[in-house]
């Protein structure tokens, strides 16, 4: 199978490592420094327990219309990033590809092939002016909620941390051919990729953590075991969380877990720093609008009061910009 990832940082390097280490036709859009290393030396993986993964001959490339049609597009950026090749993304199609967005938060697409009151709605946080609604067609869509934690910890050099979980979903929650196969391709990958007919309920689980620990890590740069031992900010993630749920519960959502249950996941983590924090240490604008922006605007759809979310958005919104301004990256460093 031709699969493209579009994205090759730790998500994408990681996917794209074991899908062609299990014999798929992988190639990688990446730039600088990370595409040069790739193309020096292959995409290094280094899994949880230590083992390294080489995959030398992986393509690689910058350009989408070198890379020609594939039969899986695998968007592996951040949702603000999607919209910049969102149009270019017509060199990687033939008529029967399929594009998987691995991207958290909620994406550009929740109420496409909905089938509720708001189809087809635009949620307008992660795709503000409409640019990636109208460059993909959502038949092509197959649903993906990413749980594998990864860094990129050098160019061309991918850490996992843990977790390899990737379930997959049709839109409209139908069990098609499609989805079946591409689940296949990625058990036979190493990966565990169920097929769900509600991929939006399971999307849901993982935000619920990510739009309150990502945000508050990136704000007291802590990690996930500090956040959820020190009881005020345990206190603000459940609050956040409250929010969160009452919101998905207003859209038919209903979580598989109960709220200590999840905040304990995370815990269980250890001293992981999420991807925002990551972000602000890096100097890269944070991924706040499909993490926390939508559900805020989700909420208002719905006539749902999100207070605790508001104010720690508006918190890590003010720190995105000012670092961009300044042109600053912030990190704790030692004092003594």
């Amino acid at each position: 199978m031709k699969i493209c990832v579009v994205g090759a940082g730790s998500i994408g390097g990681y996917v794209g490592v074991r899908l062609a280490l299990a014999g798929e036709g992988v190639t990688l859009i990446a730039r600088g420094a990370n595409l040069e290393a790739i193309r020096a030396r292959g995409m290094r993986l280094t899994l949880a327990d230590g083992t390294d993964c080489i995959a030398p001959g992986i393509k690689a490339t910058a350009s989408l219309a070198e890379a020609g049609p594939q039969d899986v597009v695998i968007l592996a950026m951040k949702a603000h990033q999607v919209a910049p090749v969102a149009k270019d993304l017509q060199h990687l199609l033939h008529a029967n590809t399929v594009i998987v967005p691995m991207q958290n938060g909620i994406p550009w697409w929740y109420f496409q092939r909905h089938g509720g009151p708001f189809e087809g709605r635009r949620v307008a946080a992660v795709d503000p002016d409409g640019a990636i609604t109208g460059a993909i067609d959502p038949r092509r869509i197959i649903g993906c909620v990413v749980y594998p934690a990864c860094e990129l910890a050098a160019p061309g050099v991918v850490r996992h941390i843990e977790g390899d979980r990737l379930p997959l979903g049709e839109l409209d929650g139908s069990e098609t051919e499609r989805v079946v196969r591409l689940s296949e391709t990625f058990v036979r990958a190493g990966l565990k990729a169920p097929v769900l007919t509600d991929v939006r309920a399971e999307l849901w689980l993982k935000l619920w953590g990510n739009l309150t620990f990502n945000p508050i890590s990136a704000l007291t740069h802590s990690t996930l075991v500090d956040i959820c031992q020190f009881p005020l900010t345990r206190e603000l993630a459940a609050n956040m969380m409250r929010e969160a749920e009452a919101v998905a519960n207003k859209l038919g959502i209903t979580f598989r877990v109960s709220l200590e249950k999840r905040i304990a996941g995370a815990e269980r983590v250890g001293k992981h720093k999420t991807s925002m924090l990551q972000d602000v240490e890096a100097g890269r604008d944070p991924e706040v609008d499909a993490l926390v922006g939508a559900v805020i605007e989700l909420g208002r759809l719905t006539g749902t009061p999100t207070p605790h979310i508001d104010a720690v958005h508006a918190l890590v919104k003010l720190l995105g910009r000012t670092m961009q301004e300044e042109r600053v990256s912030i990190r704790a460093q030692p004092s003594g």
